[in-house]
């Protein structure tokens, strides 16, 4: 059984069992050009996480702090669809999305017609669908393939982390992602710098402009994941490190507050792991959290169409 813990991230349950009617025989990518993988050497020094000025309180945003930071490498963009299938062809993987049977997908993905299960109650515009995965973003009944050149979705924590292993890397934790999001810029709010995107005339990334989730006037391009190399890089030479994909860390996510609004909103998340960037789906008014100190979690073994990975490597 699937089940949701926050609109922005749905979650499954940890006892979920095998259901092996997802899986498939044959892996095929859409037609699409490959990125080259670049890696950016990240300067250490002090680094900033969080902001004295929150939104989102009850996710603990605040306040600013520093620290001292190592210097270490990272993936110029997300790891791609592409790359992920090297991996897969290299050591025979199979994600926990083919092994468990389904997948959350963005309800606007899915024709009308079909007998997909119904949405979740907090958040209906997810979907879990059965043979959803990396290589079969919509499920097996949408006839399109993953694009090469676009990040990996559909994938768990616990497959980002077999990723890693494999090639040589890890998960950020968060204060490493956050300094690498900032591009050497300090205390600002977006890789860019202070001025947050809008539905009129500035679009410096992959996020949502309309009235989520019934309209979406994709201004900026894409209504789904864009290739990972569009738009600017910031200050370090990184893409997209806001919007396109929520992005795995290594961080388990723990809150220090004793207030109860904050221990309710958080109840039953033990084990859930920190996600950073925000996604294709976020907008101000719904999900304002493709800001660098913004954060949000999700259960290890959960996969959707918005969560995806890059990795850094240590110096």
């Amino acid at each position: 059984m699937l089940m949701t813990k926050t609109c922005c991230t749905p979650s499954r349950e940890n006892n979920d069992q095998a259901d092996q009617s997802g899986l498939s025989s044959a892996i095929t990518l859409a037609n699409g050009r490959h990125v080259p993988h670049n890696i950016i050497d990240i300067e250490g020094g002090r680094s900033y996480l969080g902001t004295d000025s929150p939104y989102h309180d009850v996710d603990e945003e605040s306040p600013l702090r520093t620290q001292k930071i190592k210097p270490f490498r990272m993936d110029a963009h997300a790891v791609t669809n592409h790359r992920f299938q090297q991996f897969v062809e290299d050591t025979g993987y199979v994600t926990e999305a083919e092994r468990l049977g389904d997948s959350f997908v963005f309800a606007g993905f899915l024709p009308q017609d079909t007998a997909f299960t119904n949405g979740l109650a907090d958040a209906p515009w997810w979907r879990p669908v059965k043979g959803a995965s990396w290589h079969q973003p919509f499920g097996p009944e949408v006839d399109k393939a993953a694009e090469p050149d676009h990040p990996v979705v559909h994938v768990s924590w616990h497959d980002a982390t077999a990723f890693a292993e494999w090639a040589g890397g890890r998960l950020p934790l968060e204060h490493e992602w956050e300094h690498a999001a900032r591009g050497g810029l300090g205390d600002a709010t977006f890789p860019w710098g202070d001025q947050a995107p809008n539905d009129h005339d500035f679009f410096p990334c992959n996020i949502w402009q309309g009235r989520f989730p019934m309209q979406n006037l994709v201004k900026d391009g894409f209504a789904g994941t864009a290739p990972v190399d569009e738009f600017a890089p910031n200050g370090y030479g990184l893409y997209q490190m806001a919007g396109n994909v929520w992005e795995w860390t290594a961080q388990d996510f723990r809150v220090r507050s004793m207030k109860k609004a904050v221990k309710a909103a958080h109840a039953g998340k033990s084990g859930y792991k920190i996600v950073k960037g925000g996604s294709f789906l976020c907008h101000i008014s719904y999900c304002y959290r493709y800001r660098i100190a913004a954060r949000t979690a999700n259960s290890p073994d959960s996969s959707t169409s918005h969560t995806g990975f890059r990795l850094i490597y240590d110096r």
